[in-house]
């Protein structure tokens, strides 16, 4: 019973989180015959912690039959774009780095993962997109900021 109970809490956990991304959409760059195209997909996320800045990111997703059933591993290959599109709210004290964003990139150990820092020198957000495994992640990575007025300082923990 309780076990069912932890197993039911945990997918509404992941059900809340991945409803967090909206699709802005996306173009196609492989033909599959069978099952959906390989494409590159554009999701936007609301920074939960800052009101007013948007990310914006771009992925691949594998197609055929394994993107079809969800058992694709997706490339690394990802960028990120974070801009204002508000005024800027701070909900609470920032850490210097924190995760803010988190996508399955395959069945099992792999994510692609957006991590927030505070360049608190140059009173800026900056924002990481890197792919990770558990074994081994990928290098390949993608970095934007956010400039923040210099009269609005950046409230760190």
């Amino acid at each position: 019973m309780k076990t069912s109970l932890l197993a039911s809490a945990l997918l509404l956990g992941l059900a809340c989180a991945a409803a967090q991304a909206e699709t802005i959409g996306s173009v196609d760059t492989v033909f599959k015959l069978i099952g959906p195209d390989h494409k590159i997909v554009v999701e936007a996320y609301d920074d939960p912690k800052v009101g007013g800045v948007s990310c914006y990111l771009s992925r691949a997703k594998t197609g055929g039959i394994k993107g079809a059933v969800g058992l694709a591993e997706d490339k690394a290959d990802a960028a990120v774009a974070c801009r204002q599109v508000g005024p800027l709210q701070f909900k609470g004290k920032l850490p210097q780095q924190e995760e803010v964003f988190s996508e399955r990139a395959s069945i099992f150990f792999k994510h692609v993962r957006v991590v927030r820092m505070v360049d608190a020198k140059r009173n800026a957000l900056v924002y990481l997109v890197y792919s990770d495994r558990l074994v081994d992640g990928s290098p390949k990575n993608s970095v934007t900021a956010v400039a923040v007025p210099a009269d609005q300082p950046i409230p760190v923990r």
